[in-house]
């Protein structure tokens, strides 16, 4: 995979502390700035499939989760999914 990729990050709605359902990003900002600091640039892309994280490479789906499983805020660094999808992103091509 090439060192600096576009990585496009669809995500759902979802639920938050029994609050409507819409798209949020709180969820995402561990996983963004795990991403960025590898140096990839992240585009966010709402979809309407709810609690759904995906993380698209070269138009190809690398990794995907719950958004409910990601950790509330945060730098990403100790969240094992962060870890997951860095690597996935990393392996894609």
């Amino acid at each position: 995979m090439p060192e600096y990729a576009v990585v496009i990050m669809r995500y759902g709605p979802y639920s938050a502390v029994g609050l409507s359902v819409e798209h949020r990003t709180f969820r995402l900002q561990g996983l963004q700035a795990v991403l960025a600091a590898d140096g990839h640039e992240v585009i966010l892309e709402k979809i309407d499939d709810w609690n759904v994280v995906e993380l698209v490479v070269n138009e190809e789906v690398v990794f995907h989760c719950n958004i409910n499983d990601l950790e509330f805020g945060g730098d990403g660094k100790l969240d094992p999914l962060c870890e997951q999808a860095r690597r996935a992103v990393l392996d894609a091509y």
